[in-house]
């Protein structure tokens, strides 16, 4: 029926009613637009979001890692004292060899000639030594009765001379042979020296001088020969027969893998608290085994280039086998030096003690502050000192107590009283980790 009384309008009363629509919705916007200017809109502004932990005491440990190679026990690099040609060769690569055992000998062909030709010197020397002290001891026992037997003479003329049975000049010219004999015995009395005279003994001197030259070449000689200094394996080998070995240039390396060691470096911090003695674990990744070990040297001083402590550690002497077994003798896989080992530790700083995350921890103008909270959600700024640290944690000695709550996260975005909300997703608690370790 409204379409049918619409279709009766005229032309100029369907315009007006268009007009008035229109005029309608453009009221009804204007009145929309004007109210929501007048509405003010409330928003809600977000507490920080902060994750905390609770302080309780406990022991404070420090968690260090070490890592190096293993080192076999000696990796002696052998070479020859003297230059000369290469007359045998005893050893391969990979050879097991024990102490003692010859490895190489050179050309001793002219040393022998000239050991034979000072063993012959030193013999002649010896004879020389053995006559004059032969003819020594005769010329003593001659000298020594001619003195007796001129002195008696000189006292029995004495006697004469004193009866005036011979003249001045007889018993000058006896005076003169005794004093003669007495003068011949002294010499040779005084050489007398040790139980030998010096004749004697110049022989002798010579005799061992030529006895201490043989020797030397008998020592050159042996030098020519190069053993196995101990047990091992030969681990390199770069010469032939017949070549011209250079002193002192390697030709064999000797390797003793039956006791090994892992050398790592340590920082400062991590050396301070390191001893000596403490027994470890150590994994070997190509072996995918842990082998039982000690910590046998800590550097006493650190290294001035590096800036690191040297650290040694003793492994135990076993081999593992495929099963996983440790042995001390037998069949095994053994293991060699160069493998990449590392192992962790645990170490005591302090017994029941106040430690909190180093993100926890402010250093600001030179003043060490935490943020904590309290029962109501809001956030206080305490002055803190502190104690012993490690990579994670540092020891609380004053400014915070046990129960506390302290923040460590978002520390730039609060300010003191203002309430925060806690993120409990790592936990029902937020409590330390029991083993407080870095």
């Amino acid at each position: 029926m409204v379409r049918h009384r619409l279709g009766n309008w005229s032309r100029q009363q369907r315009i007006m009613a268009g007009l008035a629509i229109f005029v309608l919705l453009c009221a009804g916007i204007y009145w929309a637009f004007s109210s929501s200017k007048g509405v003010k809109v409330k928003v809600k502004h977000a507490r920080p979001l902060v994750k905390v932990v609770t302080l309780t005491r406990q022991d404070m440990l420090r968690h260090i890692d070490l890592s190096g190679q293993t080192v076999a026990d000696a990796n002696i690099p052998l070479a020859p004292k003297y230059t000369g040609r290469v007359r045998a060769i005893y050893v391969s690569l990979g050879d097991h060899v024990q102490a003692g055992q010859v490895l190489m000998v050179q050309d001793t062909s002219d040393l022998d000639i000239s050991i034979q030709q000072n063993a012959a010197a030193t013999q002649a020397a010896r004879a020389d030594a053995r006559e004059a002290s032969a003819s020594y001891n005769a010329n003593y026992v001659k000298a020594r009765n001619d003195y007796e037997l001129e002195a008696a003479k000189y006292e029995r003329n004495q006697y004469l001379f004193s009866i005036g049975a011979i003249s001045q000049d007889t018993l000058d010219k006896v005076k003169q042979e005794y004093l003669a004999s007495q003068a011949a015995f002294e010499v040779l009395a005084n050489q007398v020296s040790d139980g030998d005279a010096a004749s004697v003994q110049s022989k002798q001197f010579t005799a061992e001088k030529q006895q201490h030259a043989t020797e030397a070449l008998e020592q050159q000689r042996d030098d020519l020969i190069l053993r196995a200094p101990r047990d091992g394996v030969i681990g390199y080998r770069d010469i032939e027969v017949g070549a011209i070995a250079q002193a002192n240039k390697q030709v064999l390396s000797l390797v003793d893998n039956s006791h090994l060691n892992v050398d790592c470096t340590l920082g400062e911090n991590d050396a301070a608290i390191l001893n000596t003695g403490m027994d470890v674990m150590v994994t070997i990744d190509a072996l995918g085994r842990a082998v039982p070990g000690r910590i046998v040297y800590v550097s006493p001083a650190m290294d001035g280039t590096a800036k690191v402590y040297q650290v040694r550690i003793e492994l135990a002497d076993v081999v593992v086998t495929d099963s996983g077994d440790y042995l001390t003798q037998g069949d095994g896989i053994p293991i060699k030096a160069g493998l990449y080992a590392h192992t962790t530790l645990d170490i005591l700083q302090r017994r029941d003690t106040l430690y909190v995350p180093k993100e926890a921890v402010l250093i600001r103008n030179g003043v060490t502050s935490v943020w904590v909270v309290d029962s109501e959600s809001r956030v206080h700024e305490r002055q803190v000192t502190i104690g012993l640290m490690n990579n994670e944690s540092e020891e609380i000695l004053d400014g915070l107590a046990e129960g506390d709550v302290v923040i460590l996260n978002n520390q730039d975005k609060l300010k003191d009283g203002m309430q925060v909300d806690i993120d409990d997703s790592n936990g029902a608690d937020g409590q330390q980790d029991g083993d407080g370790a870095a």
